[in-house]
């Protein structure tokens, strides 16, 4: 039995039980094709069709428990030969991240400057995208991870919590507000707010914590970035409602207040597609990023073994920078 003989037969079952088509899309011949099934037939010991005369009608029954079985060898192949692919580029090769503007600004750059002196020849391709374009890139392998923040993990991918943290109201010190020690959503549904685009999507956090509330959720402004909800703040548009990482000392003529009591904690997730070979520069990137997750058991669970235990320590939690939080005034 080899490997291509289970990539033959898995080109006859997905072309419909067609030789023919099945030998042109493997650029093979329809009598090479036949006679490497045939011979697997014969170290198995039994027929893997049901036939009539020389058409096949369909699997026979062990010939299915072998397809199931020929499946799973085949992507095992494929992420051990994307395993090797990696280790032999040693420091070259690509990496592409998709993600939000926020991450890409405020929380890449140092893991990024790692890789590239550890590693000089990779290319690293960045792509900037809203939540649910990043999560589409990530499906249709135009990425290699996507870092997208949301309140739970994305369904269908394989996500790991790098952080959580606490949505923050910022506002200009002499906004009124900004003498109110804890913020209620009854308080921020009396202003307009600037917001990212990714809250106003259906069945987001921000929209639930309102409509749950019975209260009008008034968004004046809407954008893709942290520093462009913190120039519109300053431009008196609204209150903004910003991740603490887009939060710098240069905001130091602006008031935060934790929106912890009122809007569900959110997770930045490092996401992967099922089944996806963990390589040396993804591997890099996780270890910068998550110093709480064992890079070498989220490699085996990708694998398929569940008992791997993918954490050493909890995630941790995204603070403000201090001196960024200005107390109420008496």
């Amino acid at each position: 039995m080899t490997l291509s003989q289970l990539r033959y037969l898995i080109a006859v079952v997905d072309q419909g039980f067609n030789i023919t088509q099945a030998a042109q899309s493997l650029h093979a011949t329809q009598p090479g094709l036949s006679k490497q099934l045939k011979q697997l037939e014969q170290w198995l010991g039994f027929e893997l069709f049901a036939r009539r005369g020389k058409t096949l009608e369909g699997l026979s029954e062990p010939g299915a428990l072998v397809v199931e079985q020929a499946r799973q060898m085949l992507a095992a192949a494929e992420r051990v030969r994307a395993l090797r692919a990696s280790y032999a580029q040693d420091q070259g090769g690509e990496l592409r991240i998709a993600t939000t503007a926020t991450q890409a600004r405020h929380v890449l750059p140092a893991a990024i400057a790692q890789l590239r002196r550890d590693w000089p020849s990779l290319r690293i391709q960045l792509t900037p995208a809203e939540d649910e374009a990043a999560l589409a890139a990530l499906e249709a392998n135009a990425c290699d991870v996507a870092i997208v923040s949301a309140a739970e993990p994305p369904s269908g991918l394989y996500a790991l919590p790098l952080y959580h943290w606490e949505r923050q109201a910022l506002m200009d010190i002499d906004h009124p507000l900004a003498g109110v020690p804890q913020l209620g959503l009854s308080e921020l549904s009396a202003h307009p707010l600037v917001s990212y685009t990714s809250a106003l999507r259906p069945g987001a956090s921000l929209e639930q914590a309102f409509g749950a509330a019975g209260l009008p959720l008034r968004v004046g402004m809407s954008v893709s970035d942290g520093d462009l909800i913190k120039t519109y703040v300053r431009a008196g548009i609204g209150i903004g409602i910003l991740a603490p990482m887009a939060l710098r000392p240069e905001d130091g003529d602006l008031a935060a207040r934790s929106l912890q009591s009122v809007l569900p904690r959110m997770t930045t997730w490092f996401v992967l597609r099922p089944q996806q070979t963990l390589t040396r520069a993804l591997t890099a990137l996780l270890d910068h990023l998550a110093p709480h997750l064992d890079s070498w058991a989220v490699r085996q669970q990708l694998l398929g073994d569940p008992a791997a235990v993918a954490f050493k320590s909890k995630v941790p939690e995204w603070k403000p920078m201090r001196g960024l939080v200005h107390e109420p005034r008496d």
